[in-house]
């Protein structure tokens, strides 16, 4: 649900560029910026949006994400990105294709890769909440992770350890370059819970990731280290 305001950004490092292990640069870290996608048409719907449910951005995420491409190239700070990569979901996608302009040269070619995909609905895919809620009990991802969400639809546990894996493999395609990746709240997650030296016994963080946030990792030679978290400052404001 959308909220009056987007989330406050976290800026857990204020020093910009790679920085590895005591502070010192690391001129071979890699740097993966997630965005999330904007507000999607099946969120408004109500809507179950997997390949089958997701119609795109509703008329509020196309604007953000608008606001997103001016950012971007007023600032300049995703200019020196080499790979620009989408979830396949249209919703993310439309997003990928409006703020384009603004990452590396502004003709990058966004690649569509089903790793970066939300939770995987399975036949739950394109219902109504109020109709997954009649037909399928709906699992408590804190205390069974391992249950899947509907017949054919993948288990928390599932979703994490695929999509954590998309960005170790975006990482490891692009060493030392700065990639964007345009997907979803739940890739953002999924992160936070294997890059992060997160207890096992914790299942979810159930993040408040706005609307074409950005989250930024850099990968060095010190493993994973958060450089800032749900940066939305370009929804502050008229």
């Amino acid at each position: 649900m959308r909220g009056p305001h987007p989330a406050r950004p976290v800026e857990v490092s204020k020093v910009p560029g790679r920085v590895g292990a005591l502070g010192r640069p690391d001129e071979e870290a890699t740097r993966v910026v997630i965005v999330r996608h904007g507000d999607s048409a099946c969120s408004v719907a109500g809507v179950i949006g997997g390949t089958r449910g997701c119609s795109g951005l509703s008329p509020l995420g196309m604007e953000q994400a608008e606001r997103l491409r001016y950012r971007l190239v007023a600032t300049g700070e995703l200019s020196g990105a080499g790979a620009l990569y989408s979830s396949d979901l249209p919703r993310a996608f439309e997003t990928a294709g409006i703020i384009a302009p603004g990452i590396g040269f502004g003709n990058l070619e966004c690649v569509r890769d089903p790793g970066l995909r939300e939770l995987e609905p399975g036949e739950a895919d394109g219902l109504t909440w109020e109709e997954y809620e009649r037909r399928y009990p709906a699992p408590d991802f804190d205390e069974h992770p391992g249950r899947p969400v509907a017949p054919g639809g993948e288990s928390w546990s599932d979703f994490v350890e695929r999509a954590s894996g998309a960005l170790r493999s975006l990482a490891g395609r692009h060493p030392g370059e700065l990639v964007v990746a345009v997907c979803h709240a739940g890739v953002v997650e999924a992160a936070m819970l294997r890059f992060l030296p997160v207890s096992a016994e914790r299942h979810r963080l159930k993040l408040p990731t706005a609307n074409t946030s950005l989250t930024e990792w850099q990968l060095g030679s010190s493993g994973w280290r958060l450089v800032r978290y749900n940066d939305a400052a370009h929804l502050v404001g008229p």
